[in-house]
């Protein structure tokens, strides 16, 4: 976008494009891209961060707004309430500048003005960006009907930036409340006799199954968790529905006599019928399958229908995805417990607490640490508290409602749906919540096949002790979130084998790195990235923790804000401008150092001397020269304390292994890029996938890291893999383990279940050397 048009107050969306998050934030960027691609949207305007930042100026608040968040108690719940009610109320108490209201008035009258109702919707510049979820956190106002109305609302909605959620979330990852900013989508209202959410990807699992979610009414409902939907799959690769949950419907959104939404009750013979059909359902698939394909990534999106047309109201990038299998639980036996309640998993993994049943109106500070948090529907406003929950089980709600997305985002086991669990949970009881099998049982129970669940269900690294078993393979897990590092760092693993940076830029920093060094905060750059690493550094301290350095592709750095100034577009940026190739570049050289510095902050100053470094997408010996003299140049060199890994993903690595040997000390084997560009192979392509081409077990991926493996020993180098092949084929951790790999990461969630494996190939292989003791032995053959 040119400076004359970012300069602009009010845009229309068929003005804008995903590139334009920055001044419009992720609903109203997204509005405009699936405008522009013809997809079916109703009309809007945005008012841009632009006339947030006027507002702001001209009634000069900020100050108070700022007093404000200073006064909260972190350790109470009660006070960020009062600090968010103060600050909303300033902004009610603020009129907009006439001359702002003119240009709204303006484009109003051409969306319609009072000859129709309009949606308002909150849109903020970190919103919706694929590793940030400010899911519910500002606000949406349906069916505003004159302009006294709209100007509240668009008020409300700048207002809503400092609810408590938004807050709350703001502080925990780190994002300035300052560079935060809101724009404000004003879009035609369409209503809706059928709405709700679509996945692109089964949210619960990863499978590439397309999941529906609707019902009567406004699509209101759905996303609040109020009513649970029904639940239609819908396999991509066919485009057929093959399974369905139909749920009882009692009541729907419709719009009121003065506007707004208001409860109207459905007819008993209506309540438990399929409410969608088939054919329609498959249509709102396909739209979905076309905007995935669009945005390459899977997207979530609210869908809904009005005079029997389908409308897309709102996509974004799937910012959370379970991690377990579907009916991974079938079959396993438990060990105490009654079933007490069964509902929809709706987030993996298990964990036993106290209950706390929380209704309307009560106070945040009752659900304490270590609670099971039973409710009607989680509401935004519940995030902070949510947070400290071991588990959630609601009475309503569906796969894509608040409780199932905030919980995954959390890591937190979730049952959603049940329909009485508020009735029939008891405050202070001790139950157990299966998030995988949507079953909540009597007491403290325990699972004789072991099924892992989020970290913060490990109380300490003691307790795994007693079922993890020893192994010669050092075993490592792969870290993204700071946040969670002291909660992660309770598996009684052998350190971080993967720290990714891009992770840190996305939470600590917001912006674009190049952008940020252009407007003179390099230092603050540096600072943060190194807040960042030391503090997962330091709850893993002594172990070792290798972070790799950025490694984010032109169109995602393009997504950043103020990223499009400096990143090209490229055709395949899969195989593009990343990793190594950027470092050395004259346009990105000073970003990198700044890396580099914030590294060694983190290792002198902040004393973290356990911080070793990872360098992705290495293509050429010349790339490595000139990083390991940048390296240098700020006093980072390898030795005794600081090892030096290369990521092996590039066929390259495999072929020149010999040469590659001499300046690092281990290789880590990125399988997902080594099995595309072996396969040449696109790992995001369904139909290959369906193939089978896609595949880390196929025999020219496993050659080459034998090879590997091989050649990096006779050298004296180590090799481990981080990619997430090994917890996914048991056969293919073993095939690591008998070609002797040195240590293997893993996500967090699949620690136990593959230790477990990585000790019984180890015993194989141990057993089968004691055979061939007395044999003749062989050479191996070389490998290529």
């Amino acid at each position: 976008m040119d400076s004359k048009t970012a300069a602009k107050r009010i845009i229309d969306v068929n003005e804008l494009r995903v590139n334009d998050v920055p001044i419009v934030g992720g609903k109203g960027a997204n509005l405009g891209e699936l405008t522009s691609s013809g997809f079916p949207v109703p009309h809007a305007f945005v008012l841009t961060t632009v006339s947030y930042d006027y507002f702001i100026s001209t009634s000069k608040i900020m100050p108070k707004i700022l007093a404000q968040i200073k006064s909260i108690d972190p350790d109470s719940d009660d006070t960020l309430v009062a600090a968010s009610n103060n600050i909303r109320e300033l902004f009610d108490k603020c009129e907009i500048p006439k001359d702002l209201k003119d240009e709204i008035k303006e484009n109003y009258n051409l969306l319609g003005g009072k000859k129709g109702f309009v949606a308002v919707r909150s849109s903020a510049t970190a919103e919706d960006l694929p590793d940030a979820s400010f899911a519910g956190q500002q606000e949406t106002y349906l069916n505003v009907k004159d302009e006294k109305d709209l100007f509240d609302k668009i008020r409300k909605c700048w207002s809503s930036l400092f609810t408590a959620r938004a807050i709350s979330y703001r502080e925990t990852q780190g994002y300035s409340h300052e560079d935060v900013k809101l724009a404000v989508v004003v879009q035609r209202m369409v209503n809706s006799e059928f709405a709700g959410i679509m996945f692109t990807v089964d949210p619960h699992n990863g499978a590439k199954n397309i999941i529906v979610e609707g019902g009567y009414g406004l699509g209101e409902a759905m996303v609040g968790g109020e009513v649970t939907p029904d639940t239609y799959q819908v396999d991509k690769s066919k485009m057929a529905i093959t399974n369905k949950r139909i749920s009882k419907q009692t009541w729907k959104y419709i719009r009121g006599p003065q506007g707004g939404a208001v409860k109207k009750d459905i007819p008993v013979d209506m309540q438990k019928v399929q409410k969608i059909p088939d054919d329609r359902i498959l249509e709102i698939a396909e739209i979905g399958r076309q905007v995935e394909i669009h945005y390459d990534k899977p997207m979530d999106m609210e869908w809904c229908i009005e005079d029997n047309k389908v409308y897309l109201v709102q996509a974004r990038p799937i910012t959370a995805i379970g991690t377990g299998k579907e009916d991974s639980s079938a079959g396993e036996q438990v060990e105490g417990g009654d079933v007490v309640l069964s509902g929809l998993g709706a987030s993996p993994g298990m964990a036993t607490g106290r209950v706390c049943i929380y209704d309307v109106g009560m106070s945040l500070d009752v659900i304490k640490d270590g609670d099971v948090l039973v409710t009607k529907m989680t509401m935004p406003d519940m995030v902070p508290a949510m947070s400290r929950s071991v588990a959630i089980v609601t009475d309503e709600g569906g796969m894509t409602c608040h409780a199932a997305i905030i919980s995954r985002e959390l890591g937190t086991p979730c049952v959603v749906g049940t329909g009485e669990a508020t009735n029939t949970l008891k405050n202070g009881e001790i139950v157990t919540v299966d998030g995988s099998t949507g079953t909540v049982y009597r007491g403290e129970i325990k699972k004789k096949v072991v099924t892992e669940t989020a970290p913060a269900a490990a109380a300490s690294a003691a307790v795994f002790s007693e079922q993890v078993p020893i192994t010669g393979t050092k075993v490592m897990v792969n870290m993204s979130m700071p946040s969670k590092a002291e909660e992660v760092a309770k598996l009684p693993c052998d350190g971080v084998g993967l720290l990714r940076s891009e992770f840190l830029f996305t939470n600590y920093i917001g912006e674009h790195p190049c952008a940020v060094i252009q407007e003179g905060r390099a230092q603050e750059l540096i600072d943060k990235l190194a807040d960042g690493v030391a503090k997962v550094a330091r709850a893993f301290y002594p172990r070792p923790v290798t972070l790799r350095t950025s490694d984010f592709k032109t169109n995602e750095y393009r997504d950043m804000k103020g990223g499009a100034n400096f990143e090209p577009n490229e055709d395949n940026p899969m195989i593009g401008w990343r990793g190594c190739s950027r470092y050395v570049s004259d346009s990105y050289r000073e970003a990198f150092m700044c890396e580099l510095k914030a590294i060694k902050k983190a290792r002198d100053e902040m004393g973290m001397k356990n911080i070793n470094i990872m360098l992705p997408f290495v293509r050429t010996i010349d790339e490595v020269k000139q990083i390991t003299a940048m390296m240098e140049s700020v006093g980072l060199r390898r030795g005794l304390d600081l090892k030096l890994y290369f990521m092996a993903e590039v066929p390259v690595n495999i072929f020149m292994a010999e040469e590659f040997c001499k300046y690092c000390d281990w290789f880590s084997i990125g399988s997902n890029d080594l099995t595309q560009l072996t396969m040449g192979c696109d790992r995001d392509s369904d139909i290959l996938g369906k193939m089978g081409y896609f595949d880390e077990r196929n025999p020219g991926v496993k050659a080459a890291i034998k090879h590997l493996i091989k050649v990096a020993h006779k050298y004296g180098n180590h090799v481990s893999i981080c990619g997430q092949a090994p917890s996914v084929y048991p056969e293919f951790c073993e095939f690591l383990v008998e070609q002797g790999i040195d240590c293997i990461s893993l996500n967090p969630d699949t620690f136990v279940r593959t230790k477990k494996i990585i000790a019984s190939a180890e015993q194989r292989v141990l057993l089968q050397a004691a055979r061939k003791v007395n044999r003749p032995s062989c050479d191996d053959e070389d490998d290529f």
